[in-house]
């Protein structure tokens, strides 16, 4: 990053204030005005480009000229963990660039429509409904994220992909393993190889003998054709299953605490009609945005952004958490307001040809669960204050570890 001073260069990511559980670190305030494209430095002491504006991050991610392929020199990657077994040619098809991206995304597009998660409602409904005759069943206090957030997602992917139930725990360590910023680089690449290697041989069974979910459709539909080679199968399935399960497990938890902390909304979401909760939803994705530590491209090309000049090789880091609290955006962004009109524009999902391919299950699920764990708790209450809780800045993926509540 040619005539950038190195000491000057603040660490990467910033925290958050004390006490403010749901807000982005407040210097994307002052950068958004001031500095809306600045120098950072990577945990692994590399620089790039911090991008704060909701404009210039949708900019860059319709771009061609901003690559999301992590084996190209420069990608600022968020940490050892990601992406650990890096064969460019097995890629998951959300860190390859078209064409090669468009090929393989095509081979999952049909499962994931909103006339296919439509379909799927009924089944994520009793899931959600199951875990809650357990909670109720066994009584206060329970912790949320175990007892409701976590597995209620981790059921619905696991059945939609085929994998068996008593396998969970295996894929939801694994993952937590990827998606922890301090992971060593040992301990990532094992944490891939176990559950690639899990998938591997779960796919090997689907292949002797197909049932009835995406994996067996995929191995007979793009495997035995040759489209798709079991090991890309593989890689596409870890991205799946992790992704599939650890966004909207924080999303459930940290949703609901929010809510707690707004009784008002949080009676919208409760006794709403479906339009109504379903823009709280979108809401809650644009205010939490628990995706808090960016998506990342290298540029190709010099390109430039808001007046500043990225060269070639260079990283970008879009701080989705910023874009989604720019004021230009969105009127007065750091309130929540379940009813906020275009609440649907955020980029909590991304943009551009990367654009999350789980964002209708996302939704789905997170419209049906949130109304149906308030209904059936309406004095649904923490145990303990948010200072006590153990929030997941060490994660890709933000949210809190535990939630005690009691009802």
């Amino acid at each position: 990053m040619t005539g950038t001073a190195v000491p000057a260069v603040p660490a990467f990511p910033y925290r958050r204030a004390a006490g403010c559980p749901f807000d982005p670190p407040p210097q994307y305030a002052e950068l958004r005005k001031e500095a809306p494209v600045s120098p950072i430095r990577l945990w692994n002491g590399a620089v790039a480009w911090l991008v704060t504006r909701y404009e210039d991050q949708r900019a860059v991610l319709a771009d061609p000229r901003f690559s999301s392929d992590v084996t190209r020199p420069g990608h600022p990657v968020q940490s050892a963990g990601v992406f650990a077994r890096r064969d460019p040619d097995r890629l998951p098809f959300l860190v390859q660039d078209d064409p090669e991206h468009h090929r393989t995304r095509r081979m999952f597009t049909a499962h994931f429509t909103v006339k296919r998660i439509a379909a799927m409602k009924p089944r994520i409904q009793e899931v959600i409904d199951q875990l809650l005759d357990a909670m109720e069943a066994a009584g206060p206090p329970a912790d949320l994220v175990s007892a409701f957030a976590l597995p209620m997602p981790s059921l619905v992917i696991g059945e939609l992909l085929g994998v068996p139930r008593g396998d969970h725990g295996l894929f939801q360590r694994a993952a937590r393993t990827l998606v922890t910023l301090d992971s060593t680089p040992e301990q990532a690449r094992a944490a891939a190889g176990e559950l690639a290697g899990y998938l591997d041989e779960l796919i090997a069974v689907k292949d002797r003998d197909p049932a009835d979910d995406l994996l067996s459709t995929l191995v007979v539909e793009r495997v035995r054709t040759g489209e798709l080679d079991r090991a890309q199968l593989v890689e596409n399935a870890v991205l799946l299953l992790g992704a599939g399960h650890e966004t909207t497990a924080n999303m459930t938890a940290l949703g609901t605490l929010a809510l707690l902390h707004h009784p008002e909304q949080l009676a919208v979401v409760r006794d709403g009609a479906p339009a109504r909760v379903a823009n709280a939803v979108e809401e809650l994705l644009r205010y939490l945005t628990i995706t808090h530590s960016g998506r990342r491209r290298v540029a190709t090309e010099d390109v430039e952004i808001a007046g500043t000049l990225i060269r070639a090789g260079e990283g970008v880091v879009l701080a989705n958490d910023a874009g989604n609290r720019d004021e230009t955006v969105f009127p007065e962004p750091d309130r929540l307001d379940v009813d906020r009109a275009g609440a649907r524009r955020h980029i909590a999902f991304g943009h551009g040809i990367h654009q999350c391919l789980g964002q209708n299950l996302a939704r789905a699920e997170l419209q049906l669960a949130y109304p149906a764990l308030l209904r059936r708790f309406p004095g649904l209450r923490t145990t303990v204050p948010d200072s006590a809780l153990r929030f997941k800045e060490d994660m890709l993926v933000y949210g809190v570890h535990e939630l005690p509540v009691a009802w």
